[in-house]
């Protein structure tokens, strides 16, 4: 162990999310050892901590040496566990020729021409949160909790109508979900996944007993869908009948999860930062054409993900660092997309950067986010909703962040809207 570059600083601590995002640790990392190992408490073997742009994507497009499925994707070591490592696979934790079959199933619902046959239903949506967030609102604007009031509302929608469920259940699937996904925050799950014996739960996703919740819905949604089939993927799903129910649970999930996360925290993070950039607002309302651009640069500058994992299967090497067969392997979102060799000043929002080659979906490769295009639709319109109704956005209150080293989250965004 000591012959590895050992991290000078800990990224890992779901403390360190919950008061602030760690840029200089991240920095620092880039600059001093951007492939480190980072040791972890208890009977966990530690990990490569892969900091740089140029590394992780290289990691992410080698899914031959880099496997996703032997210890999955979590920082969890479920390869000591088979049992736990196969009941909460998913598509994520797996490889290709797998991963493609299971991909292909649904990826054409979320194709860039398929998503676009939703942009009006995503403007309806967007139109309605913000008219019921404003409402009654006079010239001195409206105080909204920004996440729960307008956040929170587009992706769900979203997701719900492409996945075929229904408006009136979303609000107790997500909230099903925001405890499986924030199992570290104990104002959301009901296990905390790092203070509390989650052995009981070993077998579900993230440890969090709601996710047999989730299942159980998922199972009632399908048996829905077979007896009245509609044009949604849990129809296209349930149709063709190549999964077992587990199968199809987890998939369920993490549709549902990735559906919503992404954007919801891409919409906080970009209304945050326009809060406290009425500069870059008022530019992108001088020049519209920088729209596309714009959209980039929040999903760059939210870097909703912060991690994921993968597992070296032969010896190799990451930017000359010797790298063991069955290491962990973490590759950090949050750190490549504030890389200054491939960003100028990254600390700053610049709604007119270019290029812009983040990996807020991921470096490429067979794991690319499936609902990228979903995701870009939602920044859209979320930002031409702000230019069409002159929207100033000001912050006033105390903004609070979600304890994990996972989600990149914000649990209270207090903002003025005025439109202007």
């Amino acid at each position: 162990m000591s012959a590895k570059p050992l991290s000078p600083v800990d990224v890992c601590s779901h403390d360190v999310y919950e008061q602030g995002l760690p840029h200089e640790a991240f920095a620092r990392l880039r600059r001093e050892m951007p492939v480190a190992w980072h040791d972890e408490p208890g009977d966990n073997a530690g990990f490569w901590a892969v900091t740089r742009w140029a590394d992780l994507v290289a990691v992410h497009r080698d899914h031959e040496t880099f496997s996703s499925q032997v210890g999955g994707t979590e920082l969890e070591e479920l390869e000591r566990d088979p049992e736990a490592r196969e009941a909460r696979r998913t598509m994520l934790e797996t490889d290709p020729p797998e991963h493609t079959r299971l991909r292909r199933m649904v990826s054409r619902n979320f194709t860039r021409r398929s998503i676009d046959r939703w942009t009006d239903d995503a403007r309806e949506i967007m139109a309605r949160v913000l008219n019921e967030a404003l409402h009654g609102a006079n010239g001195a604007g409206a105080e909204v909790e920004f996440v729960s009031a307008v956040a929170r509302g587009l992706p769900i929608l979203m997701i719900s109508r492409i996945l075929g469920v229904p408006e009136g259940d979303t609000a107790g699937l997500f909230e099903w979900a925001d405890r499986i996904i924030y199992h570290a925050d104990p104002d959301y799950s009901e296990a905390v996944f790092d203070k509390e014996d989650t052995d009981p739960y070993r077998l579900l996703p993230f440890r969090s007993p709601a996710s047999e919740r989730v299942f159980a819905y998922a199972q009632q949604l399908a048996d829905t869908k077979r007896r009245h089939p509609a044009d949604d993927v849990v129809s296209l799903l349930v149709a063709a009948d190549e999964l077992s129910p587990q199968n199809f649970n987890t998939l369920f999930l993490l549709l549902v999860i990735a559906g919503n996360e992404t954007t919801r925290h891409a919409l906080n993070h970009g209304a945050l930062a326009l809060a406290e950039r009425p500069d870059e607002l008022a530019r992108l309302r001088t020049d519209p054409d920088l729209l596309t651009a714009a959209v980039e640069e929040v999903l760059r500058y939210a870097s909703p993900q912060i991690h994921f994992r993968r597992t070296a299967v032969a010896d190799t090497e990451i930017a000359g660092v010797p790298v063991a067969a069955g290491d962990k392997v973490v590759t950090w979102y949050l750190s490549a997309n504030y890389d200054e060799e491939v960003f100028p000043d990254p600390y700053t929002l610049d709604l007119g950067r270019d290029p812009n080659r983040h990996v807020t979906f991921g470096g490429g490769g067979p794991h690319f986010c499936l609902g990228s295009w979903l995701a870009r639709l939602e920044v859209r319109v979320f930002l031409e909703e702000l230019l069409g109704r002159n929207l100033h956005l000001e912050v006033c209150g105390e903004v609070t962040r979600v304890r994990s080293n996972f989600i990149n989250g914000l649990k209270r965004l207090p903002l003025r809207l005025t439109p202007g």
